[in-house]
């Protein structure tokens, strides 16, 4: 069977993460919704009928692949149960067995639950790296290290949940985890670094400081002291030294987060962080209130407390310069080795035309 996770009727409802990519290609847990597909079923799935039919010259034409939403966080219990036939539909209700990420604070609340399921997928009947002596650790059975990572006079305690390191990627001495964790290939949590799941650093990320229930999507920073919880950091973002979010208001109350589809703001629980879109920034020492969406490809700065609300392109209280945008990502991506494609030139165009 082959399969194409489809995101065009759910898209707005996850802003600002599904803007210049695929729902499909959120990460929760530690594999993005894709890849857990791709590791269920073990081939290639697509992210569009036109991709599935440009790509895969074995299919005729008429055969159609089954079309999945690209929210659907899966599972190999629920995937197995949808390719016999029929049984996936009697558990797709049942909480435990499978999610679907109808907003955006989704992708914490939920991130407990999907790295859990991911450490079982990954790590089953594999055996783990060496875990160096001068580490201490609680419950190593459950801390799994890939190929080439590196860690030294660390405190691991997988007694709250598994630890997930990823191939090449490296924690620096001092750093304190606390499960559930994974730390994706080539990401780095910087010295004395304070740490507690369920959290998730996506690919080649660079860490510090207090971060708590979060999950970073790849190749972003908040390599410096400050405080991160509750929140989702979207892909090659870069957070100042000493940014800090609120999670909790001062009341206890309800926490309210705008809701981009709606033009509202709607409740979102009684925790809820910074949820921050793709190539956004912050200045240091920026502070972030409770429950804050910041849009794609923003640079916030000022002398008090961050807008609940940042939209596409903002530059401070002006709008970002398109040729700016290309300018400043370039030079972002060059730090890791990497340069703004012309996809993502012609995606941010688009986008950037719709905010005009």
């Amino acid at each position: 069977m082959k399969i194409v996770v489809d995101d065009s009727l759910i898209k707005d409802h996850l802003y600002p993460f599904a803007q210049m990519k695929s729902a499909a290609d959120i990460r929760i847990g530690i594999l993005t919704i894709k890849e857990k597909w791709e590791k269920i079923v073990g081939y290639p799935v697509y992210t569009s009928a036109r991709d599935f039919f440009i790509t895969d010259k074995s299919m005729d034409e008429a055969v159609m692949p089954a079309i999945m939403s690209g929210n659907i966080v899966p599972t190999k219990q629920w995937v197995e149960a949808l390719i016999k036939g029929g049984a996936a539909g009697n558990i797709f209700e049942d909480d435990k067995i499978v999610k679907t990420l109808k907003s955006p604070v989704d992708i914490f609340q939920f991130n407990d639950w999907a790295l859990r399921k991911d450490y079982t997928l990954i790590t089953h009947g594999r055996k783990s790296g060496p875990i160096s002596s001068t580490n201490k650790t609680i419950k190593s059975g459950d801390i799994f290290l890939e190929e080439g990572a590196k860690l030294e006079h660390c405190i691991l305690n997988a007694s709250t949940g598994p630890i997930y390191i990823g191939k090449n990627a490296e924690i620096m001495e001092g750093s304190m985890i606390r499960g559930p964790f994974a730390l994706c290939e080539g990401a780095v949590v910087k010295m004395g670094t304070k740490i507690y799941g369920a959290t998730t650093i996506g690919p080649y990320c660079v860490v510090a400081g207090e971060i708590k229930n979060s999950i970073f999507f790849g190749y972003s920073n908040k390599a410096h002291d400050g405080y991160i919880g509750d929140s989702v950091i979207g892909e090659w973002c870069n957070l100042g030294a000493g940014t800090t979010n609120s999670n909790v208001k001062n009341t206890a109350g309800t926490v309210r987060i705008w809701n981009n589809n709606e033009k509202k703001y709607v409740d979102a629980g009684n925790k809820c962080g910074l949820l921050m879109g793709d190539y956004s920034r912050s200045a240091i020492n920026t502070s972030f209130n409770t429950g804050t969406v910041v849009g794609v490809c923003s640079n916030i700065f000022g002398d008090c407390f961050s807008p609940k609300y940042i939209p596409d392109f903002s530059w401070g209280k002006e709008k970002y310069l398109l040729e700016k945008v290309y300018t400043d990502i370039d030079n972002w991506k060059k730090l890791k080795g990497k340069k703004l494609e012309e996809k993502e030139k012609i995606q941010l165009t688009q986008l950037y035309k719709k905010t005009t």
